[in-house]
């Protein structure tokens, strides 16, 4: 379910889950601030006039691949471990003949993959496989690992080696004959010989210690290989409107104010009586673009270097005129550098590298200079009561309407992306009314309670109050804390004597003023080391105040409400904000020749099919091409169900008896035969009601009661039911934490609701593909997986992760922050995912344990690491080694990709080469981003052909011009069918690519992936790795101990809130630098499912 942003944007990915009929997960985030840095003082006009060389063609369209390899043939890894076992059903009767799924890519790819033919004793050059000595020659068959990253090119052919593609034809291949690594072909020990002797190359040994990471400056992301082709062309609207690049010289001024001021209001209102002072006598009647802390932009020099000015502020709001407090600021304007827009021109038309940021940071600044004086800011976001209708969303918040902009390079040259907001304001209320709306009661009935202060405290925590007892003398202040006395108890010193008055009396006897709730705390404001006390009822909320903490499900859905737009309503509403802001008529815009154009951007797009997915042999329809983005289990079966011989049912829900329980598991069980599961129908133990608030005992009791029975016949539980109440708090978190790293079970969780559900058919086929995927099953797999027609990925093993980093919510300041990384378990199908999760330094986006390295006693230095372990589960799952990687990495805003890139590609390589030594596949590295502005809209939205029922693009709608960005190789996808409000496609950009790919074959594995997604029959937003490194994740931060969270979470990249004060921001440097206690290890039956779904 894709909902409007908010200015938390919340993404809400569609998908039935255990604890309800619909799974919501959030994403709360801010923009991408770009950090610019500062030029040197001397200007250099000829400076970074010739781009830095790149490789423009790099072998993209035109490299040779090597030949696919039957299993055992690529790498030498004959006879390592154990294979699995086949497909259910594989032998039975043979499947219908599919038409090739195309993938774009190189020409051979568009003859047909099914049929492809290599000539025999021919092999390719392979990369050796892990472990030294396992069929492979001494050294591995891999180059050195180079001391800088670079992007790697292929191995080519040997001399001499010719192939023979076969013309384009219907694969001849059923789906019964079809092999995977579930039924390796018998490699002979003189093939082997044959390949090694045909493979051996001489190659310098590297130690692993010197593959440093490089400098962003010695590397460049992959130029777009070109435009796609694949689909069916269509043209969409896109929320960008074409921006001219001004004829204009910028220069920029280094401001500073003393006394210094960290808010940017009153640094702006500084420069304000500046500008409008001395703009016409000393500024050269140049009306400058100011950031709101220390640099100034003009459209043309300053008549002047450097100069000093005194300005004088007068607090307006501080009563009558003869008390009004004056403060005077010196400030002195410096000039600093000139913003060169030829150089962001020349990017533009793809003859610079790297994007000029300080020139769009000028541009940026100059379209916020307006819409800053009329709305309240927030990061990129600009809001207003009147731009919208005003929600309550209760306990004092409620929704303003506003708008978010940026400028943007693409294709068609600047462009101002232009996107709806809303978010959560705080009431302007007296504070007494505040309080008794957080707290749901009135609260001159009975004293606060602990529980009650804590509330309190959080909520306003950072909240500017005004007074109201001096009359017109209205004094803001901001909130720092709360007293834990009473008001009536209150007494302060009044001189130096140590005379101590109470609050009550000073009240009474200096402002006449008998204070009502004398039982309640006092707000402390100011200085936290010297507060002054102020009595709620005299304070009343300033108006314009963000709420920047994390809402509760209530005021989720409240602002859910008023925010959810069909995409016509959304494009409507843009185009009224556009007209509203005017901007040729905005003077800074007139000023340094900024043309906005007052159209959405027409993007040509195209539509990717729908894959083919395979269901077990013995369904009825066996073989699914999805409608729209959807499918069901209708006459299907899945293609390789688990088992579950043993199980129990826990039952936590009050209002559900026995007897209910145990037939809602029945039918649950029945479901699981149904769909192709070997489900034992009845429980090992009768079903058991347990007492929420005991969950430990409970579980360990029962585990125990379990395992004594199942121990006689050398069995294991395979399956836990739990049965929740609709508000479990804590519950779930704790049930898992315990299942998960304590007992070694997984678990399956459902609601009470969903007990007295009278048709929950659909909710039980859900379930069950749930369950399926936690015992070790598949549900289904892709057609072109099995018949091997996936361009690059099917012409070697290939591992596929999912990267992600979730952050605690603002306010928690020493919750640590939670990776997880996800990789596919089998090949070719890319199905399974074994995940991996790790706690690490608060607010830290690298992953840190990706690879790693320590000191054992015993067995001296030892690596590891999540890359690691998951490339040894591969091989162990598979009996393969994985030839090549495709990273997909959620979360990173790009001002981190740089940083990201660098850190963690280190990280894989070093992985790999603590597996053999030279042993480094190629690796293709893309980030996947929900939390952009971008929306796509249907050209006409009356075209039914055009739109899905929700009135979204339909699924595998792909851009990758125009819109995109002017060089680098990045796309946008929406990959799912809308449900409810406007979608937003997923932004994928490769960072690095050493496999080569064509926009097709990314774009086509991208959108098809996303039809493997195992909790449901839709096909989703995010490409399903990363999507699962995001549930890993999310999961993982209920292992924590309750102090260290409050089991919230929020997705990397996101920006603190404001008003948090410096105790605040010295415990958020404190926890950042702290030791983080590592998450409880999850038990090893665990790791290899999908325990996470």
């Amino acid at each position: 379910m894709h909902c409007s942003d908010l200015n938390y944007h919340f993404y809400l990915s569609y998908a039935h889950c255990s604890r309800s009929c619909i799974f919501f997960s959030l994403y709360i985030s801010a923009p991408v601030v770009v950090t610019m840095p500062r030029k040197k003082r001397i200007d250099h006009p000829g400076r970074g006039e010739g781009p830095d060389s790149q490789e423009t063609e790099g072998g993209h369209g035109r490299v040779q691949h090597p030949p696919r390899q039957h299993p055992q043939q690529q790498g030498g890894v004959r006879g390592w471990g154990q294979q699995r076992g086949g497909y259910g059903g594989h032998g039975g009767r043979g499947g219908r003949v599919f038409p090739q799924q195309y993938y774009g890519g190189h020409p051979e790819y568009q003859q047909g993959r099914g049929g492809r033919q290599y000539q025999r004793g021919a092999p390719p050059q392979c990369r050796g496989g892990i472990g030294g000595g396992h069929g492979a020659p001494a050294g591995g068959l891999f180059g050195p690992p180079a001391p800088e990253l670079h992007q790697a090119t292929q191995v080519p052919y040997q001399a001499g080696v010719t192939t023979h593609p076969l013309p384009y034809q219907r694969p001849a291949q059923t789906h019964a004959e079809a092999r995977s690594s579930s039924q390796p072909h018998e490699a002979t020990s003189s093939q082997v010989t044959q390949q090694i002797q045909q493979q051996v190359i001489q190659l310098e040994a590297s130690p692993r210690d010197s593959m440093q990471p490089a400098s962003s400056k010695s590397m460049g992301f992959p130029l777009r290989p070109s435009k796609g082709s694949y689909g069916t062309k269509c043209v969409v609207k896109a929320n960008h409107l074409f921006a001219e690049l001004p004829d204009k010289d910028f220069h920029h001024y280094d401001v500073s104010i003393n006394p210094e001021i960290s808010d940017r209001d009153v640094n702006r209102a500084v420069i304000q009586q500046l500008v409008k002072l001395y703009r016409e006598s000393h500024l050269g009647q140049r009306l400058p673009a100011y950031d709101g802390r220390k640099s100034l932009y003009t459209a043309g020099p300053l008549p002047f270097v450097s100069k000093e000015f005194k300005i004088i502020l007068i607090d307006e709001e501080d009563g009558p005129a003869s008390a009004r407090r004056q403060r005077e600021f010196k400030v002195v304007i410096k000039f600093a550098a000139r913003a060169d827009l030829h150089h962001l021109g020349m990017f533009l038309q793809g003859r610079l590298a790297d994007a000029p940021q300080e020139a769009l940071q000028v541009l940026d600044i100059v379209l916020r200079e307006l819409p800053t004086t009329r709305f309240c800011s927030a990061s990129r976001s600009f809001y207003s009561p009147h731009l919208g209708r005003k929600e309550p969303l209760g306990e004092g918040l409620e929704s303003w309407c506003g708008f978010y902009q940026s400028i943007r390079p693409t294709q068609m040259g600047l462009s101002l992306n232009i996107d709806i907001s809303s978010t959560a304001f705080i009431e302007p209320l007296p504070v007494i009314d505040f309080v008794t709306q957080l707290l749901n009661r009135d609260v001159s009935a009975r004293p606060l309670s602990d529980a009650d202060r804590v509330k309190i405290k959080k909520a306003l925590r950072g909240v500017k109050v005004d007074v109201t007892h001096r009359g017109n003398m209205r004094r803001k202040y901001r909130i720092s804390g709360l007293t834990s006395q009473a008001t009536r108890e209150l007494i302060f010193p009044v001189d130096e004597r140590g005379t101590m008055k109470s609050v009550v009396e000073h009240f009474r006897e200096t402002y006449e003023y008998v204070i009502q709730y004398t039982q309640l705390p006092c707000l402390q404001v100011g200085n936290p080391r010297r507060p002054n006390y102020l009595p709620m009822e005299v304070c009343k909320i300033v108006v314009g105040q963000r709420y920047s903490k994390r809402l509760n499900e209530k005021q989720i859905t409240a602002l859910l409400r008023v925010t959810c737009q069909r995409p016509s309503d959304r494009e409507r509403d843009i185009l009224q904000i556009v007209h509203h802001n005017a901007y040729s008529e905005d003077p800074y815009a007139k000023e340094f020749g900024i043309k906005i154009s007052q159209k959405l951007a027409q993007v040509e797009a195209r539509i990717l099919p729908a894959p083919w997915l395979k269901y077990h042999d013995s369904s009825r329809d066996r073989d699914c091409l999805p409608q729209v983005g959807q499918w069901n289990m209708m006459n299907r079966r899945m293609i390789n169900g688990g088992t579950v011989n043993s199980w129990i049912c826990i039952n936590f829900a009050r209002n559900v008896q026995d007897n209910m329980a145990q037939s809602f598991c029945h039918d649950l069980a029945q479901m699981c035969i149904t769909s192709g599961m070997a489900f034992n129908p009845e429980p090992i133990l009768p079903v058991f009601s347990g007492r929420p608030d005991q969950v430990d005992r409970v579980l360990k009791a029962r585990f125990r009661d379990v395992m004594a029975k199942l121990q006689h016949h050398g069995k294991e539980l395979d399956l836990l039911i739990v049965i929740l109440p609709d508000n479990n708090g804590p519950l779930y978190g704790d049930l898992k934490r315990i299942c998960e790293t304590y007992l070694g079970i997984v678990s399956q969780c459902c609601l009470q609701k969903n007990v007295y559900k009278a048709n929950k058919q659909q909710y039980l086929a859900n379930v069950a593909l749930k369950i399926n995927v936690k015992v070790g099953g598949r549900n289904t797999v892709l057609v072109d997986a099995l018949t091997r027609r996936i361009p690059l990925v099917s012409d070697r093993p290939t591992i596929i992760f999912g990267a992600d980093v979730t952050h605690p919510q603002p306010g928690e300041d020493s919750s640590p922050s939670i990776a997880a990384v996800v990789a596919s378990q089998d090949y070719p199908e890319i199905t399974k995912y074994a995940g991996l999760v790790c706690a690490q330094a608060h607010r830290q986006e690298l992953i840190q344990d990706l690879f790693k390295t320590w000191q054992d006693p015993v067995r001296g230095s030892v690596t590891g690491g999540m890359i690691k372990e998951l490339l040894i589960s591969f091989h162990k799952a598979t009996g393969q080694k994985p030839q090549q990687i495709i990273f997909y990495r959620d979360g990173v805003s790009e001002g981190q990709f740089y940083q990201v890139l660098l850190y963690e590609l280190d990280a894989i390589r070093k992985a790999c080469a603590s597996l053999e030594p030279n042993y480094q596949p190629p690796v293709t590295f893309v980030v996947v981003q929900k939390r952009h502005h971008t929306r796509l809209f249907a050209s006409n939205h009356n075209d039914r052909h055009a739109v899905d029922k929700s009135g979204n693009v339909l699924p595998g709608t792909v851009v990758d011009s125009k819109i995109c960005h002017p060089t680098e190789f990045d796309f946008y996808l929406c990959s799912h069918a809308g449900v409810k409000g406007t979608s937003r496609p997923s932004h994928y950009h490769v960072l690095w690519d050493e496999n080569k790919f064509t926009a097709d074959a990314l774009q086509s594995l991208t959108n098809n992936l996303c039809y493997t997604y195992a909790r449901c029959t839709r096909s989703v937003s995010v490409v399903p790795p990363a999507y699962y490194a995001h549930l890993a994740a999310f999961r993982a931060r209920f292992y924590m101990e309750p102090h260290m969270s409050d089991r919230g979470s929020m997705t990397s990249g996101v920006a603190g809130g404001r008003g948090e004060g410096g105790g605040a921001r010295s415990a958020k440097a404190a926890a950042a630098n702290a030791a983080v206690k590592p998450l409880p290890q999850l038990r090893e039956n665990v790791k290899r499912v999908m325990f996470y779904c």
